[in-house]
């Protein structure tokens, strides 16, 4: 039975993958990756510009502009605070947080809920407090930011470079060390 969950699972994600480059919207243009352990893929991408992040409320920072955000290496993650996966990237998000914000990473997070109780701004809050998140985080209860990035699970994260360009993307748990490598050779480009 679990294997059968897994294997639905892997097969939604494809399929959610491949929806999304058939659309054109995010084309890998250099190489996708595929986790060995987990069957999951990320692709490094050198696509558009990110979409302006467009929330009327915002937690742990005031409301970011793409001009705010010019000159810095982005990951944008889009999560729920009732998804069990979403929780399990937590420490690897909030590890780089801490690691390159000195450098010039910025992490945002897209709450976009699945449930009606993840609807409730006190309980967004509250989830924030309890995991401690310390990054910024922008509500998107109406799933304008979710569409925009043609977003199709939870949890999906985008790394953008200096110039607001998608560089990379990955659907699910994984691809840390991946990500991280991503995250860093950003780092090191010029402006």
């Amino acid at each position: 039975m679990k294997a059968t969950v897994i294997i639905l699972l892997l097969a939604l994600l494809a399929l959610a993958a491949m929806t999304v480059w058939q659309r054109g919207r995010f084309r890998p243009e250099e190489t996708s990756m595929t986790d060995a352990t987990t069957g999951q893929s990320s692709s490094v991408l050198r696509g558009p510009l990110a979409l302006e992040i467009v929330s009327d409320t915002w937690f742990n920072s005031p409301a970011l502009t793409s001009a705010d955000l010019r000159g810095k290496v982005v990951l944008v993650e889009f999560w729920t605070f009732g998804c069990f996966n979403c929780r399990n990237v937590l420490p690897s998000l909030k590890s780089w947080h801490d690691k390159y914000r000195d450098q010039g990473l910025v992490v945002v997070s897209i709450h976009s809920p699945e449930f009606t109780y993840e609807h409730d701004v006190a309980n967004v809050r509250r989830a924030i407090t309890d995991l401690s998140i310390p990054y910024p985080v922008a509500l998107d209860n109406d799933f304008k930011i979710w569409k925009s990035y043609n977003v199709r699970a939870w949890p999906t994260w985008f790394v953008l470079d200096k110039q607001g360009t998608i560089r990379y993307s990955h659907v699910g748990e994984g691809a840390y060390a991946e990500t991280e490598q991503m995250i860093r050779a950003l780092l090191k480009e010029q402006s």
